[in-house]
């Protein structure tokens, strides 16, 4: 029953994702980065409907993982960066470096997920995810501490 309820979770949560239409939100990093944030929450409950129905196939972290650092972890950045920005008063434009951020998640979240996937490089993977999401932190502290810090400057945009 639990391998249903995930399966049918993920289905509706994807149509949930596909009624946003986050296609059109591609321009606005700030935006589209939530789109691709909550995609790891229907991934989470898919990889939990399969690990369920075929428990042979993951470690079983996989679901979590994709929750915890794909969908938390991304969607919590991305409010972070765009609420600092709007507090300090400065563009409210993702600057290359948020971008950079943003893709270091992403890719910690995938390399996390997937070390699950390929237990012949679990350990590879799992330090390179952690990497990925050191790198990502590191940056945002060298990019909006002073922001955050700062004097606040009338607003660019």
């Amino acid at each position: 029953v639990t391998g249903i309820v995930f399966f049918a979770a993920a289905v509706l949560q994807s149509v949930r994702l596909w009624r946003w239409v986050g296609v059109h939100a591609w321009r606005e990093p700030f935006v589209l980065i939530l789109h691709i944030g909550y995609a790891f929450v229907p991934l989470g409950f898919l990889l939990g409907a399969i690990a369920i129905f075929e428990p042979s196939s993951f470690i079983g972290t996989e679901p979590l993982h994709a929750w915890t650092t794909g969908a938390i972890g991304l969607m919590t950045l991305a409010i972070m960066t765009r609420a600092t920005r709007g507090h300090a008063k400065r563009s409210l434009n993702a600057s290359r470096t948020t971008l950079v951020i943003f893709g270091s998640v992403i890719a910690a979240a995938l390399l996390r997920v997937g070390a699950g996937l390929v237990p012949a490089i679990h350990g590879t993977l799992v330090e390179l995810a952690g990497t990925a999401w050191m790198a990502a932190f590191g940056l945002f502290v060298v990019e909006y501490g002073p922001m955050l810090f700062g004097a606040r400057l009338e607003r660019a945009d």
